[in-house]
């Protein structure tokens, strides 16, 4: 590379943690590259797409922008642009991206992430459109450099991939089977992270439940969980995402044992209906999953449960909705991620019988969340006129006079404060709890 080159970059992140942590890496090898980052993508030297595919909605988003740099690039032809992520798994993305998006000059998957500085420099000698996918890997790459958004706070991924196949789900198609990183890995990395001055981890995985079941050594999750805690300086462990099949009684008292472990679980439901959720092949049934909630209120004290929740699964009657609105209410659950269900090509779901119409799932959405709304001020209630202890993030995105940051329990708080306590942990005062927020002021 030469002097000349234009060693700005900006990242376009879509969909899920996993990704805002390969964003992360991808930003961190662009650092140890020379490259710095910017906010303008029409005179950025480069920009780098990191795209997801669970959703619809998410690959309507990514060719809208994507379209956008044909025009960017004809004032700006220097501009280096790369795809990469969870869609481009896909060969009918890449096709589409080969026929339809000529602006695009490289592309990637999420198995050769890693590579990514040697197809940069590939397309930089000689000028021409690089396309590598890897159908699957060996392993997760291990001492990639990372650029953390936060010093104080930092995903940590224990493991890739899904053995699950949910009728309806695209991920194992796009990240490959469960790979397990080594206990000892993840630990040093942790603790590498306290030494820098962090103070809260998640731990990532699609299913963080399941981490260890590929190695055979008898060291599961909750093992894992035990042992992150025992590390000196690091002050909250978080973890996602929970299938709520392999929810273990060993999981739960992990959780319910370890001061550091933040009480709150994202056990991702995806329906109140067993029929539906058979269909889906999720593996409970509707009474499991209640039974499930009740022993970890009982179990975990202070307690968050939050959930993903789908509407319109192929099949879907009104009785079955009636279901999901029946768990929800028995269930109490903090927040939720509600999804109208899109299909996804090459998933079993995609081809079932009885598509439901657009407009009744937009109907049956629209009433889910009256209900979720509810459900979550009343837990929120909980928190009025309480002294609670948060993580300060950073300055309120609707106020910028006010600071935001999250209880241990993952609620999200706007509070008045001194922005010099940010990456610092301070007790607030509730002063109003709201449907999706409490409200107050550090003491």
């Amino acid at each position: 590379m030469t002097n000349s080159i234009n060693k700005t970059y900006k990242m376009i992140t879509y969909g899920c943690q996993m990704n805002e942590n390969d964003s992360e890496k991808l930003s961190g090898m662009l650092k140890a590259m020379g490259y710095t980052p910017t906010e303008d993508e029409t005179t950025a030297g480069l920009v780098v797409m990191n795209t997801c595919s669970v959703r619809e909605n998410a690959d309507v988003r990514f060719f809208g922008n994507v379209g956008n740099f044909k025009h960017i690039k004809k004032k700006n032809p220097d501009l280096i642009l790369a795809v990469c992520g969870c869609m481009m798994q896909q060969p009918q993305i890449v096709k589409k991206i080969k026929e339809d998006n000529p602006q695009v000059d490289i592309v990637f998957g999420t198995h050769n992430l890693h590579r990514f500085p040697e197809l940069l420099a590939n397309y930089q000698a000689s000028g021409n459109r690089t396309i590598e996918i890897y159908d699957d890997d060996d392993g997760l790459i291990e001492n990639l450099p990372v650029d953390r958004r936060y010093p104080f706070k930092s995903y940590v991924s224990i493991m890739k991939g899904c053995n699950n196949f949910c009728t309806y789900c695209i991920v194992p198609y796009t990240r490959g089977r469960e790979v397990s990183r080594p206990h000892e890995k993840i630990i040093d990395e942790v603790k590498a992270l306290v030494a820098d001055g962090c103070l809260e981890v998640t731990l990532l995985g699609q299913n963080v439940n399941s981490y260890g079941n590929d190695r055979k050594d008898g060291y599961g999750f909750a093992d894992l969980l035990r042992d992150v805690n025992a590390i000196e300086g690091l002050e909250r462990i978080r973890f996602m995402t929970s299938h709520p099949k392999d929810m273990t009684d060993e999981v739960i008292d992990a959780v319910a044992a370890c001061d550091k472990v933040c009480p709150v679980v994202h056990l991702a439901v995806q329906s109140g209906s067993t029929k539906v959720l058979k269909a889906m092949h999720r593996g409970y049934t509707k009474e499991k999953i209640i039974a499930l909630v009740e022993k970890m209120h009982k179990r975990i004290p202070h307690v968050a449960i939050t959930t993903d929740l789908i509407v319109g699964f192929p099949g879907e009657t009104e009785t079955d909705f009636e279901e999901t609105l029946d768990i929800v209410r028995r269930c109490h659950f903090d927040a939720a991620f509600s999804f109208l269900y899109s299909i996804r090509t090459g998933t079993p779901a995609a081809k079932m019988p009885d598509q439901i119409p657009e407009n009744i799932k937009h109907e049956r959405l629209n009433r889910l969340l009256k209900v979720l709304h509810s459900e979550g001020n009343e837990r929120n209630l909980w928190f009025q006129d309480q002294t609670v202890d948060v993580l300060v993030e950073g300055k309120s995105t609707h106020n910028e006079d006010r600071l935001t940051g999250r209880t241990m329990n993952g609620k999200l708080v706007n509070f008045d404060g001194n922005a010099a306590t940010i990456g610092t942990i301070v007790p607030v005062h509730i002063d109003c709890a709201r449907t999706f927020s409490l409200d107050g002021h550090a003491v």
